[in-house]
């Protein structure tokens, strides 16, 4: 409860900003002799930096060195965790004065939020870089370039917060009729449902508090919200069930209850005022409005944290923020490729959303979307920059989500592939058929011999001549050496060590491939089994809970729809917020204690 009540009182704190900022900006640098800094490539520097208070903050960043005479000027960006916050022209050429120092600071000023962030500057579309080697890079006499980050706030902003306006539908300081007004509409929103006259008058004994010791109208405000935020009609989503312990009873939710349901599968957040009102009155349960709804809040930018959290779920790229792969073994991973790799498939993943496309397309699009760094991972030529756009596959290299490196990066070990994970990633995230539980003491392979003494593969054959071990990797490993081309970060390849790789396997089909193409293709022909098991997972995501034995002919009927509607990726959508599931639900079977009583003597 602790937790709730000091996340309650910073969320509150930071929408209304009614908190004095120090009286003293703090100054905080940033450099490069430090080691504080990293350096992705020659043109971008980037640190990690704990803000404490929203506000205007100042920035400088350092540029040691000059260019030739003839230099053009450059453009350099500010990011906060990949977001662009400001950019403007440096010259790099030398200044002509007699007397100086090439040694010069830009400063600018930005407005940023409470919490720890990664923030990057960088030298955007600067070809000149390209042009040296690493030494020169860094040479004052040849190269401008960055090697400090230094923040000095926070300020007042002069703009007033976007959540401050919001919240503040009229002026506190006029009196209680206003706050009454800002605190039942707060709660009307936060509560996801009407809020009656009591519960207000309840919310306002914290308003009435805040005054009583010497605190100004909008902190009582914030304090006000801080309650709203730790009541468990805000924590928790309440669905009422006139029989909540028998579940062969089953129920219609109420309109309000299924506003919720919608806007947490869609948008990840509460209901917007168009839901809610619509709940109120009784229309949402309507089959065409509720249509109507799921159709706008598929176009809203907020359905981007679909895309984020399902698919961050479905494809465990949530999971980028954990693996650390081997430096030795792969120098070239770090901040900016993690977050490229991230990207690349959630941009993905909201092009088929947006777009409807069909959900093939998950297994064996020709397209996908990358920046320079990327690209260059891939090794496809003809992207240039930091900003993502939709790139034509030319080769059979890539195609889909089993090529993106997000995707072959999850499911690896830090120093190496791994045929059976990856092989268990295609059968559980993709067929929708996961292997059941390992047995205990299963024999470790043996790691120092792997690429060297035999391939990946010949050791995997080894480790399958135990008896105990070949049930399951039988299944799991010929499916993971379709993936074995890529290597433990999504690089193509073509060698494991010194021997060749041989990417050949079987499905649980039966049909044998030789590359991973030959396996996007198979996979895509035996599309049902793909859809099942998205649809399973997407049931799932949908209703906060696994899928049961009795959901097996919502998912068989979901599927079907599909199908006959060309494996359209909104279809999936819709057919989830139609189905009873999503608009009912059930008591939960409780066992009675004198059951559990006799279990217990029995087990005696």
């Amino acid at each position: 409860m602790e937790k709730y009540l000091n996340a309650a009182e910073r969320i509150a704190a930071r929408a209304i900003g009614a908190d004095p900022l120090p009286k003293k900006p703090l100054e905080v640098m940033y450099h490069s002799r430090e080691k504080r800094i990293r350096r992705p490539d020659p043109s971008t520097i980037e640190a990690t930096h704990r803000i404490e208070w929203d506000g205007e903050y100042t920035i400088r960043i350092g540029l040691p060195g000059e260019r030739d005479k003839e230099a053009k000027p450059v453009t350099l960006a500010f990011f906060m965790d990949g977001k662009q916050l400001h950019s403007m022209q440096v010259e790099t050429k030398p200044s002509g004065l007699v007397y100086f120092n090439p040694y010069s600071e830009v400063e600018f000023k930005v407005v940023l939020t409470e919490g720890d962030h990664v923030f990057r500057a960088a030298f955007l579309n600067d070809p000149f870089v390209k042009t040296l080697s690493a030494k020169d890079a860094y040479n004052n006499k040849i190269n401008k370039w960055m090697d400090s980050i230094f923040f000095v706030g926070p300020f007042p902003a002069k703009v007033e917060k976007a959540s401050r306006k919001k919240i503040l539908v009229c002026d506190p300081n006029t009196g209680l009729a206003c706050q009454e007004r800002i605190v039942s509409t707060l709660a009307h929103r936060a509560w996801r449902r009407p809020v009656s006259k009591p519960e207000v008058a309840g919310l306002m004994r914290f308003v009435s508090a805040a005054k009583q010791e010497g605190l100004s109208n909008e902190q009582g405000i914030q304090l006000a919200i801080q309650a709203i935020l730790v009541s468990p009609h805000f924590l928790f989503r309440i669905e009422r069930d006139p029989n909540p312990t028998d579940p062969n009873l089953v129920h219609r939710i109420s309109d309000i209850e299924l506003a919720s349901r919608l806007s947490y599968y869609l948008w990840s957040s509460m209901p917007d005022d168009d839901l809610l009102s619509l709940a109120e009155a009784g229309k949402l349960k309507v089959p065409a409005t509720l249509d109507a709804q799921v159709k706008r809040m598929l176009a809203d930018p907020r359905a981007a944290a679909f895309s984020a959290n399902f698919a961050g779920q479905w494809l465990e790229i949530r999971n980028l923020d954990s693996v650390k792969p081997d430096p030795g073994k792969f120098p070239e991973w770090g901040a900016e490729l993690k977050e490229a790799m991230e990207t690349e498939t959630r941009l993905f993943f909201d092009h088929l959303l947006k777009e409807n496309k069909p959900l093939t397309e998950f297994l064996d699009a020709r397209y996908t979307f990358l920046n320079e760094r990327l690209a260059k991972h891939y090794g496809i030529e003809g992207v240039s920059g930091p900003d993502f756009r939709r790139v034509d596959l030319t080769t059979d290299q890539r195609g889909g989500i089993l090529s993106h490196a997000s995707v072959l990066t999850v499911s690896s070990y830090p120093t190496r592939t791994s045929p059976v994970i990856r092989g268990k990633y295609v059968l559980q995230n993709i067929l929708g058929t996961p292997p059941p539980v390992p047995p205990p003491d299963v024999p470790p392979l043996d790691e120092n011999s792997v690429g060297s003494a035999a391939s990946l593969r010949q050791q995997m054959e080894k480790h399958r001549q135990n008896a105990v071990c070949a049930s399951c990797h039988n299944k799991m490993d010929t499916l993971g050496f379709g993936l074995e081309n890529y290597d433990a970060i999504g690089r193509w390849r073509t060698m494991d060590g010194k021997f060749p790789i041989d990417a050949g396997g079987t499905l649980p089909s039966g049909k044998s491939f030789q590359t991973p193409a030959e396996m996007r293709v198979l996979l895509k022909d035996d599309l049902n089994r793909f859809t099942r098991g998205l649809t399973e997972k997407m049931l799932t995501y949908a209703l906060g809970r696994g899928v049961e034995r009795y959901d097996r002919k919502t998912v068989e009927e979901i599927n079907r729809k599909l199908a006959a509607e060309g494996y359209r990726f909104q279809t999936l959508i819709h057919e989830v917020v139609r189905s009873l599931p999503f608009q009912s639900r059930r008591g939960e079977f409780v066992q009675s204690k004198n059951v559990t009583k006799a279990k217990e003597t029995a087990q005696r």
